[in-house]
C-alpha cells in the first residue's frame, strides 16, 4: 500500500505546543489535487503544505491547502517549511531555499534560528466594505474601543484590518456570527485581523493581535505571518521610515507565537520581509490507496 509521509511543526515559535501548528508533505510529486485536500480536510490543520522533490538545488514547488481550500500563499507555512528543510539537512543553510507558491518565488533566508522571507509582490491596500460602526457590531465592542473605519490589505490573501484600543478590548471580542454573515461572508475578504499597536516608535513596534476565518464554522488562528505581512505593509504605507514589528498572537488562545516583520530599510517599496521560528514536534504517515 502506498503511503504518504508527514511531518508536524509548531511555527512562530520556539516551544514545542505553541504557536501555529503546520503539516508538511515532502516528496508530493504524483499525489491528485483531490487526494491533497482529502489530507488537508482530514489533519484539519489551518494550513497543510505538499512539496514536490527539488526543481533544482534548493528550489522547491509548494503548494497550500486549508481544510476546505487551496490558498496562493500564506506565511507561517513558507517559515515552517523552510525551517523543516533545515533540519533535515535538504537546503544548503548558506543560501537558503526558495520556495514555489502558486504566488511567486519566495527566497528564504536563514538567520540564527530565523527563517526570513520577502513577499513575492507589493502590498495591495484598499478601503474595506465594513465601517467602524458595522466593527462594533461584529466585535461585540464599544465604539470608542475600535479606532477608525477598517481597511483590507492583502499580499495574495486578503484581511480586513481592524484597529482596537488596547489589549483589554483585543481579548473580550465575541464575534456575531450575524453579523460576520452579512459584513464578512459577503465581502472580498472573508478573514478579520484584529490589532493593537502598544508600542510605537524607536527601533520596534510592538503590536498585539487576533485573526478570526472561517473554515466550517469561524474558527481563530494563533499565528498567521500572511495576515502579519498585510498590516506591516499597510503601517508601512502610513510612514516614510524604516519599520520593525514584533507581532504578538494566539495569547488567547493558549497557544502564543511571535512573529517579526520588517518594511521600508532597505526593502523595494510594498515589500514586506516577514520571519520567525519553528519547531518539528512528530510525524506521521497515511495510507493510500493504489
Amino acid at each position: 500500500m502506498k503511503t504518504a509521509e508527514y511531518y508536524l511543526l509548531d511555527v512562530f515559535t520556539d516551544q514545542p505546543f505553541t504557536g501555529n501548528p503546520l503539516a508538511v508533505f515532502l516528496e508530493a510529486d504524483g499525489l491528485a489535487d483531490s487526494t491533497m485536500q482529502a489530507l488537508a480536510n482530514e489533519l484539519n490543520l489551518a494550513e497543510t503544505v505538499f512539496l514536490s522533490s527539488a526543481t533544482e538545488p534548493n528550489h522547491y514547488p509548494m503548494r497550500i491547502f486549508t481544510p476546505t481550500r487551496e490558498l496562493p500563499f500564506a506565511g507561517h507555512p513558507t517559515v515552517g517549511t523552510a525551517h523543516l528543510l533545515r533540519e533535515l539537512d535538504l537546503v544548503n543553510h548558506g543560501q537558503g531555499v526558495v520556495l514555489q507558491p502558486p504566488i511567486g518565488e519566495l527566497v528564504v533566508k536563514y538567520e540564527h534560528d530565523r527563517a526570513t522571507f520577502k513577499t513575492a509582490q507589493p502590498a495591495m491596500v484598499t478601503g474595506s466594505t465594513i465601517d467602524r460602526i458595522t466593527a462594533v457590531e461584529l466585535l461585540g465592542l464599544d465604539i470608542h474601543q475600535v479606532i477608525g473605519d477598517p481597511v483590507i490589505a492583502s499580499f495574495g490573501l486578503p484581511f480586513h484590518l481592524i484597529e482596537l484600543t488596547d489589549v483589554a478590548a483585543l481579548e473580550s471580542v465575541r464575534i456575531a456570527t450575524t453579523a460576520w454573515a452579512s459584513a464578512v461572508m459577503a465581502s472580498s475578504a472573508v478573514q478579520i485581523y484584529l490589532y493593537v499597536i502598544e508600542q510605537q516608535g524607536g527601533a520596534e513596534t510592538i503590536v498585539h493581535s487576533r485573526m478570526f476565518c472561517m473554515h466550517a464554522s469561524i474558527c481563530e488562528d494563533p499565528a498567521t505571518g500572511s495576515a502579519a505581512a498585510a498590516l506591516t505593509g499597510y503601517l508601512a504605507s502610513l510612514q516614510p521610515g524604516a519599520l520593525q514589528c514584533k507581532i504578538h498572537q494566539g495569547v488567547e488562545m493558549g497557544r502564543p507565537s511571535v512573529i517579526y516583520t520588517a518594511a521600508n530599510d532597505g526593502i523595494k517599496p510594498g515589500f514586506v520581509q516577514v520571519g520567525g521560528n519553528a519547531v518539528v514536534v512528530g510525524k506521521g504517515e497515511f495510507y493510500l490507496e493504489q
